[in-house]
């Protein structure tokens, strides 16, 4: 505990800070809150993303011989050229937001591959899509997890420390300035009494 000066200016110091103290901590709460809520948000959508995920690879499985068969399918057939993001903000937290991607295929021929290499193509850009969604969410969670923690631990420094601290420093003084006022109001009797015996 740092050591406190037991005047009326520290007082009114302290009392301010206590204010302060008080009238942030409900801020910090209702953030904490928000912020939790936002992160049960995002643990969902990365579960729904990886359902659904997992949806398309289980149709893929049926389809897995004849992509082995012919050759002609392979992981390379399509690449990722760009991933759209944008910038938002939850509780005072920049964080990333998926806008979608931008792919190429390597062409083929249409007329020279089966039919169901374009249905193959549409599905790995949809797992495509899917990965980096969860990717960008999972991003947002972190960084939204990361701002909780700091934010907890400011609502515990107010609540289990500063608060209590203040409030202590507060009475500390209040005493002492009471037993000065006491003791001056003695200090003038005794005074008082002296200069009339001595005017006697």
């Amino acid at each position: 505990m740092a050591k406190i000066k037991l005047t009326k200016n520290e007082l009114k110091k302290q009392k301010d800070a206590l204010k302060m103290y008080r009238r942030y901590l409900p801020t910090l709460m209702l953030k904490k809150q928000q912020l939790q809520a936002e992160i049960r948000l995002t643990e969902i959508r990365i579960k729904e993303l990886l359902e659904e995920k997992e949806r398309i690879d289980e149709s893929f499985k049926s389809w897995i011989a004849v992509y082995g068969e012919t050759g002609i399918f392979t992981p390379g057939i399509v690449r990722i050229t760009a991933v759209k993001t944008a910038s938002g903000n939850i509780a005072g937290v920049s964080i990333p937001l998926f806008e979608g991607a931008e792919f190429a295929v390597v062409p083929y021929d249409l007329l020279a591959t089966p039919l169901w290499l374009d249905t193959a193509v549409e599905r790995m850009q949809r797992v495509l899509l899917l990965d980096l969604e969860a990717h960008i969410v999972e991003e947002q969670r972190k960084r939204l997890d990361h701002e909780l923690r700091i934010t907890t631990q400011r609502v515990n420094l107010f609540e289990k420390i500063k608060i209590p601290e203040t409030r202590d420093h507060i009475k500390k003084i209040q005493v002492y300035l009471g037993d000065q006022q006491t003791a001056a109001v003695v200090r003038g009797k005794i005074a008082k009494r002296g200069m009339e015996r001595a005017a006697q």
